[in-house]
């Protein structure tokens, strides 16, 4: 029989799709307030693998990456995602977004997106969320899977992610010692 453990904290991180500067300043400050300190975010860049916001949004959308300072529980992913729901609410109008979050966790292991959509690959975590396993850590390097987001499972991303996951390694050697 095994003994139950809680595992390590993880890294918290978001991306923020959108339009125009004025709502994504804003999306990042209420991040910050409701979130917490953001200590990375990359500079803006095309978002062109799908359309799929431009109805809502409108087309020419960019997106930034940002990773939290502080380590978060797994467990408490599912919070933050409703956070996240808040903010883009915040920034909405006539029921459409001008800013998308979507916060998830890099682990060791793997990288976690928070959604509110179900599917095979998804497990439930509570409060309406479940957590997509978007990309395993193997062989020295973050690898997608069938489902993997076309995004996120872009070298530039996955060297992000590796990047980040390097940065997470030396915050739990920090908390060793």
């Amino acid at each position: 029989m095994g003994t139950p453990k809680d595992p390590k904290p993880v890294k918290l991180f978001a991306s923020l799709i959108f339009k125009e500067e004025a709502p994504f300043q804003g999306a990042l400050k209420m991040l910050e307030d409701k979130v917490g300190a953001i200590e990375q975010k990359m500079p803006p860049a095309v978002f062109s693998q799908t359309d799929y916001y431009e109805k809502e949004m409108g087309k020419g959308l960019l997106r930034v990456f940002v990773l939290f300072k502080e380590l978060f529980p797994r467990d408490l992913l599912p919070g933050i995602k409703l956070r996240t729901n808040e903010i883009e609410s915040a920034f909405s109008e006539n029921r459409r977004r001008s800013v998308n979050i979507d916060p998830g966790y890099i682990a060791l292991e793997n990288v976690i997106l928070a959604t509110t959509k179900g599917y095979a690959h998804r497990i439930y975590m509570g409060s309406g969320i479940y957590a997509d396993l978007t990309l395993i850590y193997s062989s020295g390097t973050y690898r997608p899977l069938e489902w993997t987001y076309p995004d996120y499972g872009e070298a530039k991303t996955i060297s992000v992610f590796n990047d980040w996951r390097e940065n997470y390694k030396q915050v739990l050697r920090c908390q060793k010692a």
